[in-house]
């Protein structure tokens, strides 16, 4: 297996012994006698291409500061990070805090001396307990129920089904960062536990009502207070009770019990309403009868003591000059007494004289009125005349 030019060639297509004027574009020879390649001879040749690349007069030496150099340079541009408007740089030295950066271009120190983390600070995050509407990988879905967060005992022993949202925000990212573990994890597990402790110290029927409000409110506060506790660098922004129910098994049932509850309110209400109106009415007419009785009560009260008065001093008159007032009396009973009567009054004087005669029918002569039909005519005389009707 030998060929006119010599021995055989190595794999960069030299012989054994040969230069560097062989071109290698001649195949390999092939037999036994076949020696395995020189690696050392390989390197070497590999050198001399990678000098000939490089600008004459420069050795080994320069190409491995420029090479550092180059690496350097690359390694310290690293250092640049850019924090986002609604972001906070955290930087870190050999895994420790450093301090903090402020949104824009900064600057630290390449790995593995400094790195930097760059939590959202102002963005609203939202845990969900009870159900979820988003599957593991963050993508929107259909609501889901998850049973074992958000079937809750009652402080009257009833089981209520809730599903609440928790808003939060990031108010320490040292805290936040560095003192807790899974810190999604954690606020939902104080939010959930600060829910379960509010909805066993009320009874259910508040909590389906007028009593949501108050709900959301102290678990908010107990919810605080135990992240705070926690040192979690989080501030809970609102809690808000998306539903609540009775059990599912148990729905219908309850809404009866409700819809009965509500008609006895409503008949409760027009019953006070009933009431409103009657008694102030009954009040007024009491208060009203009891005016009148007062006014009657004055009223005869100040008509007898008149009449005891004028009686006195009609009496007082009389025992002055009884004869006087015993004429006057007289005179004034037959007034009243005769007021409607047809009479005709004789002088006691001309009684008995010509021309008049006692029993003369006066009131049947023409020119007379006749008497009237509720009484005959009467005729009189003063006292001690004698005269007859």
């Amino acid at each position: 297996g030998g060929n006119g030019g010599g021995g055989p060639r190595g794999p960069w297509g030299g012989g054994r012994g040969g230069g560097d004027d062989d071109d290698g574009s001649r195949p390999p020879p092939r037999g036994p006698n076949i020696r395995p390649p020189d690696f050392e001879e390989m390197l070497r040749r590999s050198q001399d291409r990678f000098r000939r690349l490089l600008p004459s007069g420069r050795g080994s030496g320069s190409l491995i500061a420029i090479v550092v150099a180059v690496v350097i340079g690359l390694w310290l541009a690293s250092g640049f990070y850019r924090v986002e408007p609604d972001e906070v740089g955290v930087v870190l030295r050999f895994g420790a805090f450093d301090r903090l950066t402020q949104p824009g271009l900064n600057y630290h120190l390449p790995r593995p001396i400094e790195s930097v983390l760059t939590p959202k600070v102002t963005r609203v995050n939202r845990t969900e307990i009870g159900f979820r509407n988003e599957d593991a990988e963050g993508r929107p879905t259909a609501s889901t129920q998850v049973p074992e967060e958000s079937l809750m005992l009652t402080g009257d022993e009833n089981i209520v089904d809730i599903n609440c949202t928790i808003f939060w925000v990031i108010k320490d990212a040292k805290a936040y960062l560095f003192n807790i573990r899974a810190p999604e994890k954690t606020v939902k597990s104080a939010a959930e536990s600060a829910l379960r402790e509010v909805i066993g110290e009320h009874p259910l029927a508040m909590e389906l009502s007028e009593g949501r409000q108050q709900v959301e409110t102290e678990t908010e506060k107990l919810s605080q207070l135990l992240l705070d506790s926690y040192g979690a660098g989080v501030e809970v922004t609102q809690v808000t009770l998306q539903r609540v129910d009775p059990p599912a098994p148990v729905i219908a049932a309850f809404r009866d019990v409700q819809a009965a509850l509500a008609d006895q309110a409503r008949l409760k209400n027009e019953a006070e309403a009933y009431r409103n109106g009657v008694v102030p009415k009954a009040k007024g007419d009491a208060a009203k009868i009891g005016q009148e009785a007062e006014a009657y009560k004055a009223k005869v009260v100040a008509q007898a003591t008149g009449d005891a008065a004028r009686f006195d001093s009609v009496y007082q008159a009389f025992k002055a000059a009884e004869d006087v007032t015993r004429e006057r009396l007289y005179i004034v009973t037959m007034e009243q007494i005769l007021e409607d009567a047809n009479k005709v009054i004789l002088d006691r004087g001309v009684a008995g004289q010509n021309g008049v005669l006692p029993y003369l029918p006066l009131p049947s002569l023409p020119g007379f009125p006749a008497p009237s039909s509720s009484s005959a005519a009467q005729q009189a005389t003063s006292p001690g005349t004698g005269a007859k009707p």
